[in-house]
């Protein structure tokens, strides 16, 4: 019983003079707990994919393409528009593979969370919204964007039983009028393929 109480107190002496000193912060990472739930992560891809997509406007002509790559963190988009006509232009993921002007038949945004547009929308955004395309006055432009929530093949899919397409339109996006964002008709679309 001696020796118990004995170590007790020792143990009490080094916390009180360990507590009494400066201490370097040591990090101590969270243990999940097995009653925790789970939450809901990013969509994550079980199997990495690419895809590709050659945007043509109304009239068939190539006036870009698009490559697609599934990440961690979503869909990387690296592409080159050319010919659009100089200033912003809305550029959206939608929700049917179909390029056939004046393309309607790539229906709306890919929007599988049921939600508004825009990115200055309480409600929004879809998942398919992004940032508008500035053309410069070279006519020329390169981009890359990453669309977080999506993936090619598995959670939240673009290539799911009816496709997915990119359009352009002619007009910037607001980031805030349902559905389109006041973008105006659209200029361009490409059909987004698996490679």
């Amino acid at each position: 019983m001696l020796h118990r109480t004995h170590s007790l107190a020792l143990a009490a002496g080094i916390g009180a003079a360990l507590a009494c000193g400066p201490q370097p912060a040591v990090y101590v990472p969270p243990s999940p707990s097995p009653r925790a739930p789970v939450a809901a992560g990013p969509a994550v891809p079980t199997t990495f994919m690419t895809a590709t997509a050659t945007l043509r406007d109304a009239s068939g002509r190539r006036v870009g393409t698009v490559t697609l790559a599934d990440s961690y963190a979503g869909v990387m988009m690296r592409g080159t528009v050319s010919d659009l006509g100089l200033g912003a232009h809305a550029i959206h993921i939608h929700a049917v593979g179909k390029c056939e002007a004046p393309f309607t038949s790539a229906g709306g945004h890919f929007n599988p969370q049921g939600r508004q547009h825009g990115y200055l929308n309480p409600r929004g955004p879809h998942l398919g919204d992004l940032p508008n395309l500035t053309t410069p006055p070279a006519g020329s432009l390169t981009f890359e964007y990453l669309v977080p929530g999506v993936t090619i093949k598995g959670t939240n899919a673009l290539l799911d039983a009816d496709g997915a397409a990119i359009v352009i339109h002619a007009s910037a996006d607001d980031y805030h009028t349902d559905p389109a964002g006041n973008a105006g008709a659209r200029a361009a679309c490409g059909v987004i393929v698996a490679r």
